[in-house]
């Protein structure tokens, strides 16, 4: 296998992980994806803010092959100096040594203290089905004992790892969840190119459910003018509670620079009717107004009131209360 520069040549300039990734070597090449290998230092990352749930990340990978038009995870390509948004989803990078790195990591962790697995990458992207870096963190987490784990996936291929999760929640709190932003699938497919449908995503929910691992979904990002109608969300809600799902939450789409540079362009090309009001909305902020979370929070309680669910454990009110929207459609930002 040949070395493969991903970067222009910037000499000394380039530290830290954009040295890294400069020097990580190619593994294949096809279908617009390369994948290279990534020699990390750390797997465990301590996460500070306020607006996450949990204390701990780890991301298997740097970079996401299902290319889901609005992800807010491609700035942590521009660590590695890639400032086309593109390369998050054309390049990828594999952790090497996770589950040794994982070993020496995990005595930071307090017993309070929860992991979240798949922050900014997917786990379970077409990579994984190769190297397998998920399932060797997993098996290393299976040799532990007293923590809280939670997994974010838009893929079916998590039930490829049935067996550890039992394993895993012999011992430990162990939380999965699926995103599903929409049951429609041609919209998911302009939204999540590369992803699994979303009927495949709830048979999945279904299955671990069934073979009695704590599943639920995740609606988000929740798009203004897209996926946020109560026809949609409402969907969404009641076909998890259908599949045994045992939680349901949402968040509003926000928008960092380098998300808004692909996310808007998509706009104008699919929904050139909403453009305007993005750019506006989003052009000094990459956070809706607070009156638009309220109104998704409020919702999403109602919908989960009829359907008999809950939130994902553990995860604190985000916003006050409102009153319940009773337009088909919210009103947009």
């Amino acid at each position: 296998m040949s070395s493969l520069p991903l970067v222009p040549d910037f000499g000394p300039r380039l530290i830290g992980i954009a040295r890294l990734a400069a020097q990580g070597e190619s593994l294949r090449e096809g279908h617009e994806v390369e994948y290279f290998t990534l020699p990390a230092k750390s797997l465990l990352n301590r996460c500070t803010s306020m607006r996450v749930g949990f204390e701990w990340s780890i991301n298997p990978y740097r970079g996401c092959e299902f290319a889901c038009k609005y992800c807010y995870a491609r700035y942590t390509h521009e660590f590695m100096e890639m400032r086309d948004g593109a390369s998050f989803e054309q390049k990828i990078f594999v952790k090497q040594h996770a589950a040794d790195l994982l070993r020496q990591e995990l005595r930071q962790v307090k017993p309070d203290e929860s992991i979240a697995i798949g922050a900014a990458t997917d786990p379970y992207q077409p990579a994984e089905k190769r190297y397998q870096v998920t399932r060797t963190i997993l098996e290393e987490l299976a040799r532990h004992h007293g923590l809280s784990l939670g997994i974010i996936t838009k893929s079916n291929l998590v039930l490829r790892d049935l067996d550890l999760f039992r394993k895993i929640s012999e011992n430990n709190r162990l939380f999965v969840t699926l995103t599903i932003t929409t049951l429609d699938v041609p919209l998911a497919r302009l939204l999540e190119p590369r992803a699994p449908r979303p009927d495949l995503r709830l048979d999945a929910v279904r299955r671990l459910s069934e073979a009695g691992v704590h599943a639920g979904v995740s609606c988000c990002p929740v798009i203004p003018g897209i996926t946020d109608s109560q026809r949609n969300l409402d969907s969404v809600v009641g076909a998890v509670a259908s599949a045994g799902g045992k939680y349901v939450f949402a968040n509003p789409l926000f928008l960092k620079p380098c998300s808004a540079a692909v996310f808007l362009p998509f706009l104008d090309q699919e929904f050139p009717n909403l453009a305007a009001t993005y750019r506006q909305r989003y052009k000094d902020r990459a956070f809706l107004p607070k009156s638009y979370q309220q109104r998704i929070s409020q919702l999403m309680t109602s919908l989960r009131q009829k359907h008999g669910l809950g939130k994902a454990e553990g995860r604190a009110e985000r916003f006050q209360r409102m009153s319940p929207a009773q337009d088909e459609q919210l009103n947009l930002f």
